[in-house]
C-alpha cells in the first residue's frame, strides 16, 4: 500500500515541479532576465535559496523509496547552477523512482527507518512516509514554487497539482 502513496506521487509532483521550471525558463526569457536571478532567490534571508529547494525534493523523493526499500539510491553531487541542469536532475530521480514496484514495498511499512539527526530514534516505513517523506517533498515543491511565483513568474494552483484522475 505505501508504493500506491509515495511513489506515483513523488513522480506526479516532481513532474509538476519539472513543468514549473519550463514556465520559469520562458518567463526569464520573455523578461530578459538572466535565469540565475531565479535560481538564487529564496523567500526569507536564512531560507535555502531556489536551487536548494529542488535538490531537496529530489533527494526526498529517492531517499524516501530507498529507505522504504532498502535499495540503494543514485547520488547527486549538488552541483546544478542552471535550469537545464536541475531538469536533468528531476529527470533522474524520476527514473530511479519508476524502477520501483508495489512488490518492493511488500515489507515497508514495518522497517524502521532511522536517520543521524535522529538520535538514536526511528520510524516505521508507514510512520515515515506519512509524519516526514510526503511532508517535506510538498514543503521543498511548495517553496520552489511560492519563490517562482513571488519573482512574477506565471504559475498557478493547476500547475502545483498537475493533471488530476478525473472520472465521469
Amino acid at each position: 500500500m505505501l508504493y500506491q502513496f509515495t511513489v506515483p506521487q513523488f513522480i506526479k509532483m516532481l513532474s509538476n515541479l519539472n513543468a514549473i521550471l519550463d514556465k520559469a525558463e520562458v518567463f526569464a526569457a520573455a523578461k530578459k532576465i538572466d535565469a540565475e536571478v531565479l535560481l538564487q532567490s529564496r523567500l526569507a534571508p536564512d531560507q535555502f535559496n531556489f536551487i536548494r529547494q529542488v535538490q531537496i525534493a529530489c533527494d526526498t523523493a529517492k531517499l524516501a523509496a530507498s529507505r522504504l526499500t532498502g535499495k540503494e539510491a543514485p547520488t547527486h553531487a549538488d552541483t546544478e547552477k542552471t535550469l537545464p541542469e536541475l531538469k536533468a536532475r528531476i529527470a533522474s530521480t524520476i527514473t530511479y523512482l519508476e524502477k520501483f514496484t508495489a512488490q518492493d514495498f511488500a515489507e515497508s511499512a514495518t522497517r524502521h527507518i532511522s536517520q543521524p539527526r535522529w538520535e538514536g530514534q526511528y520510524l516505521t516505513g508507514e510512520e515515515f512516509a506519512q509524519h516526514h517523506a510526503l511532508p517535506n517533498l510538498y514543503f521543498h515543491i511548495t517553496t520552489a514554487y511560492s519563490i517562482l511565483r513571488h519573482n512574477g513568474v506565471e504559475v498557478g494552483k493547476k500547475d502545483y497539482l498537475g493533471k488530476m484522475p478525473f472520472k465521469k
